[in-house]
Order: structure tokens, then C-alpha cells, then sequence
């Protein structure tokens, strides 16, 4: 044994079943006494390290094992533990999934996403990082706010402490740039904003809000929030905002906001084609009413509250397969931006 102190050699058993073990790679004690040898110049006995193994699984860490038979000197068969390893908190598959999501999201700058990812492959082992070294396309059009994550902070401890917060938002320019929305005279304009909740939906992420001097709701993508403040004072009661007057119904509230779309809902009904089943359940919900047309088999009748201009987009992006036919006035819109298409398309 060298002069290091002995109270750090299960933490550097731990540090090694963390890094070189997990199912499919387990070690023997031989295994755990050589790389002691060499990653920490320490030389211990077997025995010292069956005693921190089972010290550590005293301590609660889940340390599995096999026992095989063997026969002792004696000519006496007896159990013995060997191939140690540790089970991490995180499978492969889920630090694989969750790895995936910051890959593909537009929401992080691309240096933040990186060291994002590097410290969850630190919650593997050695072999979990030769698995995902390939992964290395990053989105081109990430964001350049690199205020994301304490803005998410500040959010948190709003909604939790029933705070208010004030805010720049931002908006792309012509030079790809993001800029905060300007007052007339040139200065920023700043929001004061009562949070309530933030939620993910079409791969970004948005907060559910009140603008304080309006009465409906407001939605912002925290991507565009900067140099977010937590007021002292205490945000307004959910039920003194327009159409939540009961408070905030999650689920009904994103399905009736495809897009996040600010503004109330209203009952809309329209034709879709019975192919469309899956989507519709993706971007409505199940709580839908759906009615079989017998003369047009292959067709469906659909009614749903939904925001107007987020069912505007959403039947001009399936449009060959859907037709809207109520409100009145929502149908007289989607003709007339169809029309208006139309002409772009024209020649001159």
C-alpha cells in the first residue's frame, strides 16, 4: 500500500466501476486491482477490495455480481462473487434518446449542446462514448441566444414563487441576426409578463404567459427571451386571465394551439380524409368528434376547438385534404389567402 489515504480507495473502486463496467463488460477483482495499479499507482490486496465492493454495496450503490463454484484448498467446494459491475442510472438507450433531443433541437447555441452532451456521456462508461462518437451533426440553424438556460432558470423560479418577469424579445433581421423588438423612440422594449407555464411542442419550447397590461394569453419562445429579470411583485391570478377563468387546462390548451398561436378558440368543423386519422390525432388530441360521411366512404367529418389562425395554417398546410366549412368567416379567409396564392403563382 502507498501513503495515499485509505478512505480514498473506494471512491476510486466506484470511479472505475463507473468508467470500465456495465453489463456486457463486468471485471474481476484482478481486473479492478490492475487498473487501481494504473490509474492511481495504488497496490491494495484482494481482500481490501472485496471489502470496499461490499462496502459500497452497503452504502447503497447497485453493485451486481455472479457467484460461481470453485474448489478451495481443501478440496471443498464454495461460492465465490466475481464480475463486478456497476448498474448506471441511465441505460445506454436512455442517455442514446436523450443525447438524440439535444442533437436535433434548434434551441441551444451548438457550444452549449456540446457540452451538454459531453457531460451526459459522462453518466456512462468508456464504451457508451465509442457508441455515439459518429453523432456529430449539429442543426445549422441553431440559436444564437445563449441566454436559453438561465432564462429557463429564472422561469422556473417565477412560476414556482408565483413572481412576475420582465424580458427583451427578439426577432430575426434580413442579416440572420437576432434583435430585440424596439419601443419607437429605439430602445428596447421590454415585457412584463406573468409565466404560468413552459412547454414543448413542434421541437421548441415556449412559455404560456400573460402580457400584464392585456387580459388574454400570450405565448413566447424562449429561444428569442433575453436578459430575462425576476420582479418582486406576484403575477396575476390564472383566473383573471381571458378564457381561464376555471384556470389552466394543459392539455386542452396545446391542443387547441397547434402552432402557439395567441387568441381565443372556437369550434371549427371540416372534412378530412380518412387517411389522415393519425395526424389528426397527433395535432388535435383524442378529444375530437368524428362522424363518417355513408356517401363519401373515404371521408370523415371532424369537430374541435381550436385557435382560428392555427387551424387557418394547419388546413392550408394539408390542403388537398381537408376542407373547413365552418365558421363562415374562417372558411372566407382560407378561400381568399388560397386565391391570393394562386396569383403569386401566375404568370405575369
Amino acid at each position: 500500500m502507498n501513503d495515499k489515504p485509505k478512505n480514498l480507495l473506494i471512491l476510486q473502486i466506484l470511479e472505475i466501476l463507473k468508467k470500465y463496467s456495465d453489463a456486457y463488460h463486468p471485471m474481476k477483482v484482478s481486473d479492478i486491482k490492475a487498473r487501481l495499479e494504473k490509474d492511481y499507482e495504488v497496490v491494495v490486496d484482494r481482500k481490501a477490495i472485496r471489502r470496499n465492493l461490499d462496502n459500497l454495496i452497503s452504502l447503497g450503490y447497485n453493485i451486481e455480481n455472479d457467484e460461481c463454484a470453485r474448489i478451495n484448498k481443501w478440496g471443498e467446494e464454495e461460492l465465490v462473487q466475481t464480475n463486478w459491475y456497476l448498474e448506471g442510472d441511465f441505460t445506454d438507450s436512455e442517455l442514446r434518446l436523450i443525447i438524440d433531443s439535444l442533437l436535433f433541437s434548434s434551441q441551444l447555441p451548438t457550444n452549449q449542446c456540446k457540452k451538454l452532451i459531453e457531460k451526459l456521456q459522462g453518466l456512462s462508461n468508456v464504451y457508451f462514448k465509442n457508441k455515439v462518437k459518429h453523432v456529430i451533426n449539429l442543426p445549422s440553424n441553431t440559436s444564437q441566444n445563449a441566454d436559453l438556460l438561465y432564462s429557463i432558470e429564472v422561469l422556473d423560479e417565477a412560476i414556482e414563487q408565483k413572481k412576475q418577469v420582465e424580458f427583451s424579445y427578439c426577432t430575426y433581421d434580413t442579416d440572420k441576426k437576432q434583435r430585440p423588438r424596439l419601443n419607437n423612440d429605439g430602445t428596447p422594449k421590454k415585457y412584463l409578463v406573468n409565466p404560468y407555464q413552459m412547454v414543448a411542442t413542434n421541437g421548441k419550447y415556449y412559455l404560456i404567459a400573460n402580457v400584464d397590461k392585456h387580459d388574454d394569453v400570450a405565448h413566447f419562445r424562449l429561444d428569442r427571451i433575453k436578459d430575462i429579470v425576476l420582479k418582486p411583485q406576484p403575477r396575476k391570478p390564472q383566473n383573471k386571465v381571458l378564457g381561464w377563468e376555471q384556470g389552466l387546462r394543459l392539455p386542452e390548451h396545446m391542443a387547441e394551439h397547434l402552432y402557439m398561436f395567441s387568441g381565443k378558440s372556437e369550434r371549427v368543423v371540416f372534412i378530412a380524409k380518412k387517411h389522415l386519422m393519425n395526424d389528426l390525432i397527433d395535432w388535435f388530441g383524442k378529444d375530437i368528434r368524428i362522424s363518417s360521411d355513408k356517401t363519401q366512404k373515404d371521408e370523415i367529418r371532424v369537430e374541435t376547438k381550436v385557435n382560428l389562425k392555427a387551424m387557418k395554417l394547419w388546413a392550408r398546410q394539408y390542403g388537398p385534404y381537408v376542407k373547413v366549412i365552418s365558421p363562415k368567416n374562417l372558411v372566407d379567409e382560407i378561400k381568399e389567402e388560397l386565391l391570393q396564392s394562386v396569383k403569386n403563382y401566375e404568370e405575369e
